[in-house]
Order: C-alpha cells, then sequence, then structure tokens
C-alpha cells in the first residue's frame, strides 16, 4: 500500500507547530495536514508552562525591546489573545493581571521617562508611577526602599498564558475542521529527512511519512535538521537555560526590571505562577549548556553538531567572554545552579524587586526551566536574539523560536502559512482571518 502524501506536514508539537497546524486548517483551502510530536503529549517541552514564564510579551514592559519591535509584538500578542478569548476553554488559557518594568535609582528612571514618553502613544494602557503609585499596587516593591523607583504599568490587560492548554487548544480546533484530512501522532520521532522529486520523505520510529511541504518547529533540532540537509550552515546553535526560584506570594502581578544593553539574557522577572498558586516565581537565570534540551544528556552529541566551533562562533564566544561584565554575570549565573549557595547569591537578584526578601523566603524551583536556542551568526560574529527562520524556497521551513516565539506564535505562523500557500498555489480565507484573529 503506497504511503500518504500529505499536502503539509509539521515536525514539533510546541506552541509554534500547533499554530501554524491550525492556521492551516482553519483559514486555507490545504486538504491534507499532519503533525509529528516526538514526546508523548503536546507541548510538553519548552511551551510547557514549567519551562517559561507564562508571559503574554505585548511589547510594553520589554525594555530590550526597540518601538518597532514592540509594535509588532503587540500585534502579535492580540492574535494570540483573540484565539484565546474565542476558545470554549478560554478560562484555562489566558490570564488578567497587572504588570510593571520597575526602574531603580536616577538613571534608570530617567531610561524609563524617555521610554514612556515614546511608547505611551503605542501603548494607551500604559501609566507611568512615582512610588506612592506604585505602592498602591506592589506594597512589597517600595518596603524598606530608599531610592527612587519609578516603573512603567497596565492593569486589568491579559498578561499570562498557559502556553500548553492553548496548543492543546489550537490541535483540538485543527482536528475537527471541515473538509480536512487532519493527522496528529504523538511518540513519533523524526530521524532522518531528504528530498525526492517535488515529495519530501520524512523517517521516524513509526514508518515512513511523505508531504510536498515540511515546516520543521523543533527548537534547537530545527537547525540541526537544516544542517543535515545542507541548509543553515551559517548559523551555529548556543543554548541558553533559565532557572526559576519559588518565593511566597509577595507580588500581585508581574514585575519586570530593566535589561541590561551588554547582557543579551532575560533580566530577572517576578510572575504569579498559574501552576503553582500561591507563590511568586523569580527568574529567569541564564546558563549556556551543551546540550538542545534542558534535563536531556541524550542532546548533547546533537548540540556539538550544531555548535561547530569554527571561526565565527570563537569569535562570538571571545567577544563575549573578554567583557569583564559579561564574563562575571555568566560566571554568577553558573554557581546559580549549585546548592547551597545559589540562593544566597540569587537573594541579591531578588532584593532589586521586593527588598524584604530574605534567603529563607527563596527555594529553587527543582525541574522548572527550559532552553532557548540563541543562534550564532557566524559571518557577521553575532548573535541573533529574535526568532530565526530558514526558508530556501524548495518546499520546506525550519523555525528557530526564542522569546517571544510563543506569544508571536499565531504571527510567526501567518508567515508560515502564507509561504505554504504560494508554494502550493491554495487559496487563504483573508476574511474570516482578519475577522477572527486581527484587531
Amino acid at each position: 500500500m503506497a504511503t500518504q502524501t500529505h499536502d503539509v506536514l509539521i515536525i514539533g508539537g510546541g506552541i509554534s507547530g500547533s499554530a501554524l497546524l491550525y492556521l492551516l486548517a482553519r483559514y486555507t483551502d490545504v486538504k491534507s495536514l499532519a503533525l509529528v510530536e516526538k514526546y508523548a503529549t503536546i507541548a510538553s517541552l519548552n511551551t510547557h508552562g514549567s519551562n517559561n514564564s507564562q508571559t503574554l510579551h505585548c511589547g510594553d514592559i520589554e525594555t530590550n525591546y526597540t518601538l518597532e519591535k514592540a509594535v509588532k509584538v503587540k500585534a502579535g500578542a492580540a492574535m494570540l489573545e483573540r484565539f484565546a478569548l474565542q476558545s470554549p476553554q478560554r478560562d484555562k488559557l489566558i490570564y488578567k493581571n497587572q504588570k510593571m518594568v520597575l526602574g531603580v535609582g536616577e538613571q534608570e528612571c530617567e531610561f524609563l521617562h524617555k521610554r514612556f514618553a515614546a511608547f505611551s502613544p503605542h501603548f494607551p494602557a500604559m501609566q507611568c508611577l512615582e512610588k506612592d503609585g506604585i505602592a498602591r499596587l506592589e506594597p512589597k516593591l517600595v518596603e524598606g526602599r530608599t531610592e527612587r523607583i519609578l516603573a512603567l504599568a497596565t492593569t486589568d490587560h491579559y498578561t499570562t498564558v498557559n502556553f500548553q492548554a492553548v496548543s492543546d487548544a489550537m490541535v483540538g480546533a485543527a482536528r475537527v475542521a471541515e473538509s480536512k484530512s487532519v493527522q496528529v501522532q504523538t511518540n513519533t520521532q523524526v530521524t532522518h529527512i531528504r528530498q525526492e522529486d517535488s515529495v519530501y520523505v520524512v523517517q521516524t520510529n513509526n514508518g515512513e511519512l511523505r508531504a510536498r511541504f515540511v515546516v520543521v518547529s523543533t527548537g534547537g533540532h530545527s537547525l540541526l535538521f537544516a544542517q543535515r540537509m545542507g541548509y543553515g550552515n551559517e548559523y551555529a546553535c548556543l543554548p541558553v537555560a533559565g532557572s526559576f526560584y519559588f518565593a511566597p506570594q509577595v507580588l500581585n502581578g508581574k514585575v519586570y526590571t530593566i535589561q541590561k544593553d551588554k547582557l543579551p539574557f532575560a533580566a530577572v522577572h517576578g510572575d504569579p505562577d498559574i501552576l503553582v498558586p500561591g507563590k511568586t516565581r523569580f527568574g529567569p537565570t541564564a546558563l549556556v549548556l551543551p546540550m538542545l534540551e534542558r534535563h536531556n544528556w541524550a542532546t548533547i552529541p546533537e548540540f556539538f553538531e550544531t555548535f561547530s566551533f569554527g571561526k565565527g562562533v570563537r569569535g562570538v564566544m571571545w567577544d563575549l567572554m573578554k567583557d569583564s561584565e559579561i564574563r562575571a554575570y555568566m560566571m554568577r549565573n553558573m554557581l546559580f545552579e549549585v546548592p547551597v549557595v545559589r540562593e544566597r547569591l540569587f537573594v541579591d537578584d531578588v532584593k532589586k524587586i521586593v527588598p524584604s526578601i530574605q534567603v529563607s523566603d527563596l527555594t529553587f524551583a527543582k525541574g522548572f526551566g527550559g532552553v532557548r536556542p540563541v543562534m550564532v551568526d557566524k559571518a557577521n560574529r553575532k548573535l541573533h536574539l529574535g526568532e530565526a527562520k530558514i526558508n530556501p524556497g524548495t518546499g520546506i521551513i525550519f523555525n528557530m523560536t526564542p522569546s517571544p516565539g510563543a506569544t508571536s506564535c499565531l504571527q510567526n505562523g501567518e508567515q508560515d502559512m502564507r509561504s505554504i500557500a504560494a508554494y502550493l498555489q491554495c487559496q487563504i480565507n483573508e476574511e474570516l482571518l482578519a475577522k477572527e484573529l486581527k484587531y
């Protein structure tokens, strides 16, 4: 019996793959779709709530975003918000809360003042709060504080997402789409992809799959698959792991801190945790690990296959390590993984948010934290910190999506959907797409 040839095969059942499956099933006339996921459940890796900060990134409190990027991310967040609010499971997908970015000291406060002037026309709900205003929302931020503080805050907005639940909802909606054949296979690990004429043949532990178009959305493994097919050799993968700490519920909402320009890693923030009620989760730390998946030692050889420690990679690593501030930061984050001393070190970072926090209040969140595949641009000797995509125009796309990839999943998926539609010459229901997902 001949193997069925699907129109589109998606490899990876995280939030990115799930979003694309939903978009194709709901808004195009593509007839045959398949999604494969190597684990037993959808979105059980980096999309799972224990492995990310559960944040709907809108661009207003993320100080490492330019205004241009913030406006783009806001549009992507709006698409995800609209999907969640239209879902029958909406109360389990998305949550309202308050959020703010905190500036401590004169320099940071002036930075936020200038940012407010530039960003507030695009984010009309944003407030600029001095100490008294902050105290009304987050009293723990001002207790015992002597230095000046200032915050940009938003209240009564959707801030928090259970991305795994959203992925499940997207896959569920795709599976019941009318006039579609939609196959979803879990416990299915892809081992090899090859092209035969106009069809891709995908070998898995459960047999062979065939498709006219393939999209690989598997984090750092996407680059591995790409390079094995001769694409993406201009990149190397630098996996950055994040760990978290729990404290009693000392915050009412999300509190971010200002990103340091020199440090290409997330600044520490505090968040209510939808998976662990009654706690505040602080983090993430930033630790470079030689594995493509956190806690999965079997991915170490795969890391070295993608890392290719050549001249360009050595140049980027040298540029990072020769800076004393970055070097000290990376060494400190290594110590954040060492039992006994880690809470004593990390408490200083948390005190910037909650001055009264004590070492005894912090507990290392064992088993929490994922890996972000940061791309190293070898030719230009720099880190590629945004979403990375390899699209050679041959009917295959490879997606590597660090933050805010989850927030922007539908926005990124729309881009892939349009590439697929052009390649397969299929139609997109633009009217329905605009009505349901666009503001």
